[in-house]
């Protein structure tokens, strides 16, 4: 994958797909958007035949098995429709995972102190491979701290967005332990929103005489 313009206006990753990747992306992702899920990352892999891994969430982040099968009922007819594979797969698709690629600048934002292992596609300090904790993000970048700066490299460094070419966090016990309560605070959030929808649209029964 790599950091690319975005042909999409409302596909708001900034890591994204190249080749027959990015033209299932292409098709897949206003049918998600539409559904209110989003899109993380379309691979097209030659494994087991071919399979198509499809990481999706929803707009709150948190994933579940109907939503992998919502999403799955609904992107298979659009596939069929333009028809970008010639041949034969298996579609899959799933949650980002704990240990989740990064692909939006909220992404990094979101799990600020944790940490990441990223490549980018040019030379940043002439290096392209970066390992550290997610100090913070801002208009120019994401900053890391490095946890194994070789002697001599500043512990800290700011790696620009379109730099980028992948980003995944590393599983700590900090980052399941986050995670599981990040999950804990949106699915309350839903259930709290879909519950004040219900109420709102109770409707009294008129008066028998």
């Amino acid at each position: 994958m790599t950091a690319t313009p975005n042909p999409n206006a409302e596909d708001d990753r900034i890591i994204r797909e190249s080749g027959i990747d990015a033209r299932i992306a292409m098709i897949v992702e206003p049918v998600m958007r539409a559904m209110g899920f989003r899109l993380v990352r379309v691979r097209l892999l030659g494994q087991n035949g071919l399979t198509l891994q499809i990481m999706a969430e929803r707009e709150d982040g948190t994933m579940d098995v109907e939503g992998c099968e919502e999403v799955s009922r609904a992107v298979s007819p659009a596939l069929d429709v333009d028809d970008p594979i010639e041949k034969a797969y298996h579609l899959e698709v799933s949650s980002p995972g704990i240990d989740r690629p990064l692909v939006r600048k909220s992404d990094f934002a979101a799990w600020t102190g944790h940490l990441v292992k990223m490549e980018t596609a040019t030379l940043v300090a002439d290096r392209k491979r970066f390992r550290g904790l997610i100090e913070a993000s801002g208009e120019d970048g994401v900053t890391i701290r490095r946890d194994q700066a070789a002697y001599g490299e500043a512990p800290t460094l700011l790696v620009p967005w379109d730099a980028i070419a992948e980003a995944r966090l590393i599983l700590t016990d900090d980052l399941i332990r986050d995670a599981l309560s990040k999950d804990n605070r949106a699915r309350k959030e839903a259930r709290k929103h879909h519950d004040d929808e219900e109420d709102t649209g109770v409707e009294e029964a008129p008066a028998q005489n």
